[in-house]
């Protein structure tokens, strides 16, 4: 039958072809027609579930506190207010629009996106709920980019994340186990928030669009709460151990010449991540695997005296210091947390560790010097 009707459209195709066009042409123009008619109706489809989406995270908002939500209505915001606070303060960035990318000593690479410098200040700022309104536009569905979609994940945990900062003070009262109950919301918003994020870090721009900063700020603040990251957490690991591998990943395959500005803002990005002492036990074995992995082939080319991967042999030294920073930081916290991390993949890396460092020290001193700082934390804290 498929045969059939496959042989009576190619001789539909042939009869009905306007003269002066071949039956190839033709055949192309058509599916080119449809192929446009199917986006279209993606595009509809797509703008449907969003809408749908939004008006889950109004409803959920709503369960918590229906008094936020009443306060939240009565803010009049354009949708433009966020989108055009990029100019806002263009003094932080433009000093490394002219620079190669390639000095990552400190933090001003990391600071010309907008990220470091914005969240410790956010940090240090306790906004009221008036102030955080006025900063959200109203949520809309009819996203022109990649960037512009987590404009509705992000103006919904902001709320989430206000009602619980005026839950605490008393000021409102929320019953956060409704999150239980609609696990649908709270994952399909963190995980557009967290592909937003992954788009960026794969196609950076300067200066940082402020609704990606926004983004980090959120993502941070919602798993670094000693409530709301239970929530999110539970239904959404897996969307969060996809996102550090992405991250991961990014640093590894870049191969732009001014990258390592870039990069260096993706390795912050993971040490954000590790405040959370969940997700930082499997960062650091993420990590504890990856560079295991580079090592032993290193060692293996260099015995063989092949060529090796000189671009990663670059870029993994920014894993290695955020390996470092993350073990540090477990061994200070280790009175809250449990020293005995890494599982399989620190035994793994321990394993035969001193006679890779033997045979590349002379020859790569510098990734040698971190596989042994490595090496030190995590003995250190095999000993307490």
């Amino acid at each position: 039958y498929l045969k059939i009707s496959k042989l009576a459209l190619a001789f539909a195709i042939i009869h009905s072809k306007p003269p002066g066009r071949s039956s190839k042409e033709y055949t192309e123009y058509l599916a080119k027609t449809v192929s446009e008619q199917e986006f279209g109706w993606k595009w509809k489809v797509e703008v449907l579930e969003a809408e749908v989406l939004r008006l889950r995270q109004e409803l959920l908002l709503n369960r918590i506190s229906p008094r936020f939500c009443l306060e939240n209505r009565k803010q009049d915001t354009s949708a433009e207010t966020l989108l055009g606070q990029e100019s806002v303060n263009p003094t932080s960035y433009s000093s490394q629009l002219e620079d190669s990318g390639c000095d990552v000593c400190n933090d001003s690479a990391f600071d010309s996106l907008g990220i470091a410098s914005d969240f410790h200040q956010s940090e240090k700022n306790v906004n009221t709920s008036k102030h955080w309104l006025e900063r959200v536009p109203p949520l809309n569905i009819c996203h022109t980019s990649k960037e512009q979609s987590v404009t509705a994940p992000v103006h919904f945990l902001q709320c989430l994340l206000e009602i619980r900062k005026l839950s605490e003070r008393g000021i409102l009262q929320a019953d956060f186990s409704e999150l239980e109950n609609d696990s649908f919301t709270i994952c399909n918003s963190v995980s557009q928030l967290l592909d937003g994020l992954t788009f960026f870090y794969n196609n950076p721009k300067f200066p940082a669009p402020s609704l990606l900063t926004e983004g980090v700020h959120v993502l941070i603040s919602l798993i670094t709460d000693t409530k709301l990251s239970n929530h999110v957490l539970k239904k959404c690991f897996k969307k969060m151990e996809e996102f550090k591998k992405n991250l991961i990943q990014i640093i590894l395959r870049n191969r732009s010449v001014n990258r390592f500005q870039a990069l260096h803002s993706v390795s912050q990005m993971l040490s954000l991540l590790g405040r959370n002492n969940i997700l930082r036990n499997s960062l650091i074995s993420l990590l504890l695997s990856e560079v295991r992995q580079f090592a032993e082939q290193l060692l293996q080319a260099h015995q063989d005296q092949s060529v090796y991967d000189i671009t990663q042999y670059e870029n993994i030294s920014l894993l290695c210091m955020t390996l470092e920073q993350l073990l540090q930081n477990e061994t200070e916290e280790s009175n809250i947390s449990s020293p005995d991390y890494g599982g399989e993949e620190k035994i793994k890396f321990l394993k035969n560790l001193d006679q890779i460092i033997l045979h590349l020290s002379d020859e790569f001193p510098l990734f040698s010097l971190y596989l042994w700082r490595v090496s030190v934390l995590l003995n250190s804290s095999q000993m307490q």
